[in-house]
């Protein structure tokens, strides 16, 4: 596939040819949680396509943003991990995310919902202000993924992955998450309903949607 550029001596055009391109900036989103397998990164872009996504992380790697490593054992599998240059571009997505928040709206029939952007989004939405001294560990499963939210220090940190010692543990799917955090779904509810299943503090739920609320975000 031959890389095509806008043949213009500027900055956003030079940058548009390195990161403009379809499924780009949605792979940097995913992989800001941590390195991901390639099968891994193709079940997160629904629609992509074996070939394109092979293609895209050619194309990333030639640029600088991604690289192959291997994991340590026990698991060993081959990954792809974002390097310094494509870390960087996380406020890129942070500024073009607030930029377009008016223009979400509702989920559409159409709209696939994908946990993994919820996680990059909780980085930003997270209130410090109302965090206090609170030292708090959630687990969250969301259909097939496994996500760990660390608040301390009034910061918070997301990954993808077990936490090690969680103090709350949250399974639910990714529509419930996006009522919770988008929607206003009280937390009491939503466990009421059997739509959350927690282990933990129950009142743990209410600090996790108070703390995180994306729905600032889109105003």
């Amino acid at each position: 596939m031959t890389k095509r550029s806008y043949g213009q001596y500027c900055a956003v055009a030079r940058g548009l040819d390195i990161i403009g391109d379809r499924w780009t900036l949605l792979i940097v989103r995913d992989l800001l949680l941590g390195p991901k397998r390639y099968k891994d990164l193709l079940a997160g872009q629904p629609g992509i396509g074996t070939n394109l996504l092979a293609a895209r992380l050619r194309q990333m790697e030639a640029a600088g943003l991604v690289e192959r490593a291997t994991l340590p054992p026990p698991a060993g599998s081959a990954v792809y991990r974002l390097t310094d240059t494509g870390t960087a571009l996380e406020p890129v997505l942070v500024a073009i995310a607030k930029w377009s928040g008016p223009f979400l709206g509702a989920p559409l029939p159409s709209d696939t919902l994908v946990p993994r952007a919820y996680f990059v989004a909780m980085r930003h939405a997270f209130r410090p202000e109302l965090a206090g001294g609170l030292t708090e560990t959630y687990e969250l499963h969301v259909g097939g993924n496994v996500f760990e939210v660390r608040v301390a220090g009034g910061q918070c940190t997301t990954r993808e992955g077990a936490a090690a010692d969680p103090d709350a543990v949250i399974v639910l799917d990714a529509g419930t998450l996006n009522a919770l955090l988008m929607e206003g779904l009280p937390p009491q509810d939503a466990i009421a309903s059997g739509r959350v299943r927690l282990t933990g503090d129950p009142g743990s739920l209410d600090r996790f949607a108070c703390l995180f609320a994306i729905r600032q975000l889109a105003q």
